[in-house]
């Protein structure tokens, strides 16, 4: 009768008042015996019965951790030769040994593609500060007031659906309930005109830029941009190669007459004409009308960033110009970055049909989908209503901050800062005066942990006048009332001592 050889299983103990079961006891014990190559690969382990009696245990709970070990490649169990040790663990197949050796790479030449050094070297907001953001940071919505019970709740419903069809690869157009969501919002809130076909769901708006620079322009095509404007617009253009021309802005909104001329025909230009970014001004119907006629006779797409048009404070939101247009010429694009949390990272294109599929192959493409749980947990949101309610209550309570912001201004820095209410947005100019630099201003009051970027960092070249950029949407009033009194304190010598 073949026999286990006696082994001497130390380190195998038992504590039965302890939090974990005695199957995982002995799981945990062998497997870290077998780790540590205290029990080496081709050893035969003693029987299941013969074990259950040394630790004092039922043949049954033992059984189960050998067929636990078993399964997961730890043991190697035969009919006539017992249960042995595996010959090839589990965790080696997961690692990769090498011999370690010091690298000399201080001089090592890394040489960037031109696109590669374009996107490294371009002037976008990367977030130096972690954590919550202060004020007066632009575009951030303030995430304490969003309903996150809400949200886990319909998270957790969706978990508790046991949906497999959440867990596998997605459509790369997106999940198609949020699609058909997104499109019905959009034609009675923005009277864009679409079906649900049209909508595409991306990972934010800067990757819909990218990707429609990658479908649309070739190297050296002009592509038009507002001045001042969305630096990540400009920066994604000429990453892909594309000829950026500026589109100036004046206060009735981008003017197409007023571009300087170019050799080469304009194949797309980049909007903003419900809230401009970051003037704020809204493009005027003639300067609407006039937009779609141009991109009729050059032949030429025209993409509008509707990027904050639901915080509007006085009457309804502005219909979109994609609405206007007849002739299939205007990209629609939405993000629910500053409508519901920045690192959701989730936005929406509406697409001329034809546009759709070679969109949705190019997506494949890059990176698939985006994450499909999330988009679930998104459509619920919208079709029950909660997004709509939210957009109400952050309405009135941006409409607040921003009075708050304009009256703390007007009291603390009255002909120092010029600044007036908005009709929308999350985000005022102030402007100072004329022949004060922005950005020295910007760099003094960030000295005074007040953050307020120069309005000169969005323009092609030096503006008449500078100003800063004032979020309010993320700040409480009294967050906002102490940061104007450190503003006030930081650069009120600089400004009176200005030439």
């Amino acid at each position: 009768m073949k026999r286990a050889p006696n082994l001497d299983l130390a380190g195998i103990g038992i504590d039965r008042g302890g939090p974990q079961p005695l199957v995982g006891q002995i799981y945990a014990s062998l497997r870290s015996a077998i780790l540590s190559g205290q029990l080496r690969p081709g050893t035969r382990l003693p029987s299941t019965r013969v074990l259950a009696q040394e630790v004092c245990v039922s043949r049954n709970t033992v059984i189960a951790a050998f067929e636990q070990l078993e399964m997961e490649g730890y043991l190697d169990a035969r009919i006539g030769s017992g249960t042995r040790v595996a010959a090839c663990l589990p965790d080696e197949l997961l690692k990769v040994y090498a011999e370690f050796k010091p690298r000399q790479t201080a001089n090592a030449h890394i040489r960037l593609s031109k696109r590669g050094h374009e996107l490294a070297s371009a002037p976008v907001r990367v977030l130096s500060v972690p954590g919550r953001p202060r004020p007066f940071a632009s575009g951030h919505p303030d995430v304490t007031e969003f309903p996150l019970k809400i949200w886990s709740a319909l998270a957790a419903r969706r978990w508790r659906s046991g949906s497999r069809d959440l867990l596998t690869y997605g459509d790369p157009a997106g999940y198609p309930p949020l699609r058909q969501a997104i499109a019905d919002y959009v034609r009675t809130a923005r009277a864009v005109h679409c079906e649900t076909e049209q909508v595409v769901i991306v990972s934010g708006s800067q990757q819909a830029i990218d990707l429609l620079a990658r479908l649309l322009l070739d190297v050296g095509d002009v592509v038009l941009v507002e001045d001042p404007g969305y630096l990540g617009a400009r920066s994604a253009f000429r990453a892909a190669g594309a000829c950026v021309v500026p589109l100036p802005v004046d206060g009735e909104g981008a003017d197409t007459n007023d571009v300087r001329p170019v050799r080469r025909r304009v194949r797309l230009a980049f909007v903003t004409p419900s809230h401009q970014y970051p003037l704020g001004v809204t493009m005027t119907l003639e300067r609407r009308l006039a937009l779609l006629e141009w991109a009729r006779r050059q032949d030429a797409f025209i993409l509008e960033d509707d990027y904050d048009s639901d915080y509007r404070y006085r009457g309804r939101p502005l219909p979109s110009l994609q609405g206007l247009d007849n002739a299939g010429r205007v990209i629609y694009m939405g993000s629910f970055s500053k409508t519901i949390l920045p690192s959701l990272r989730l936005g929406f294109l509406v697409l001329p049909g034809k546009l759709v599929e070679p969109f949705r192959r190019a997506r494949a493409v890059l990176d698939g989908h985006s994450p499909t749980p999330y988009q679930a947990v998104l459509a619920d949101f919208i079709v029950e209503g909660h997004f709509e309610r939210h957009i109400r209550r952050m309405r009135s309570l941006y409409g607040e901050r921003q009075s708050v912001l304009v009256g703390a201004i007007h009291r603390e820095l009255n002909g120092l800062i010029e600044v007036s209410r908005s009709d929308g947005g999350m985000h005022v100019v102030g402007w100072l005066p004329p022949g004060v630099n922005d950005r020295q201003v910007s760099n003094v009051a960030k000295a005074n942990d007040v953050y307020a970027s120069p309005l000169s960092a969005c323009a092609f070249a030096r503006l008449k006048r500078g100003g800063l950029l004032l979020g309010f949407a993320a700040f409480s009033p009294k967050q906002i009332r102490e940061a104007v009194r450190r503003l006030v304190g930081g650069v009120n010598h600089l400004l009176r001592n200005a030439d």
